[in-house]
């Protein structure tokens, strides 16, 4: 299958990177949300990463421009409709998602593939509330994306083989590294990675360390680029929560239980560095300006 214009639905941190890495390889981008303001905000998002790039030499200013004219946006769904193969990247919740496969269904052609970013959410359950179980499929960045390079590929049940193929070799065309995972919560990543950041989380809340403690043991104790605490404020506080608690309903086991301390954050609105503040608050650029201890 060719693929020569994808769309991208939500023009946030996702969707933005996701767009950018496929202009990048060439490829013709329809970038969606449900508001122009944020469909121009991620058009924004994307210019900027570029800005940044060719300041460090990596491209010239012509070949920016090259690229960033590849990418366009849209408000309406039904624009869509002239696309090869969509990714969803939305907020991590079930319904959410699958409203929106279920408008598109009736938007795209019966040969337009859907793929869904979900951190978490079962493949085989969304596309099965579509009429294309066999074209739909989980293709699961990392974040942020120009910078990572796997991409998780998970299967429905009634995924096709085609559809795997397809998707494998667009992910590769975008300069990623794949890999299979089966269809169970978190899939592999974030089946490892979630419930060591809730620990890290709980660390905090039992006072066995501060922020910048937890943060430094694990980058220097265990030789990672970041703390659990300021990985969870760049992911995201929401989308943290929401994948421990898939994992923790459809497991029902409490090691996925979700520290108590996440659902205040969340509840408050401490988001991480989207809302300028998480376990650290964030200057109007994103860099961290201090830690916060327990919301103070």
């Amino acid at each position: 299958m060719s693929v020569s214009i994808v769309g991208v639905i939500g023009a946030g941190q996702m969707g933005a990177g996701v767009a950018q890495v496929a202009a990048q390889a060439g490829v013709s981008v329809l970038l969606n949300d449900v508001s122009e303001e944020f469909v121009q905000r991620g058009l924004q998002t994307v210019g900027r990463n570029l800005d940044r790039m060719t300041e460090r030499g990596r491209f010239k200013p012509e070949e920016r421009d090259r690229i960033m004219r590849r990418v366009s946006g849209t408000a309406n769904l039904a624009d869509l409709k002239d696309t090869d193969f969509v990714i969803e990247a939305v907020v991590e919740q079930e319904d959410a998602k699958i409203e929106l496969f279920q408008k598109l269904d009736k938007v795209c052609p019966a040969h337009v593939i859907f793929a869904s970013n979900t951190s978490s959410i079962s493949i085989t359950r969304m596309g099965a509330r579509t009429s294309r179980a066999d074209r739909f499929i989980g293709m699961h960045f990392m974040n942020p994306v120009p910078a990572m390079r796997l991409v998780e590929i998970i299967r429905g049940l009634a995924t096709s083989q085609e559809t795997f193929e397809a998707t494998r070799t667009l992910a590769e065309r975008l300069g990623k590294n794949t890999m299979t995972a089966e269809d169970f919560p978190g899939f592999i990543v974030n089946r490892i990675l979630l419930p060591m950041i809730n620990e890290g989380i709980y660390t905090l809340y039992e006072g066995v360390g501060g922020v910048t403690d937890i943060d430094t043991a694990m980058k220097l104790g265990t030789n990672q680029p970041m703390g659990p605490l300021e990985l969870a404020d760049l992911i995201g506080l929401d989308t943290c929560l929401a994948i421990m608690e898939v994992m923790h309903r459809v497991f029902g086991d409490d090691k996925y239980r979700p520290c108590p301390l996440l659902k205040k954050y969340v509840d408050a609105g401490y988001l991480g560095r989207k809302a300028a503040r998480g376990f650290y608050t964030y200057d109007k650029q994103g860099n961290p300006i201090a830690p916060v201890t327990h919301g103070r």
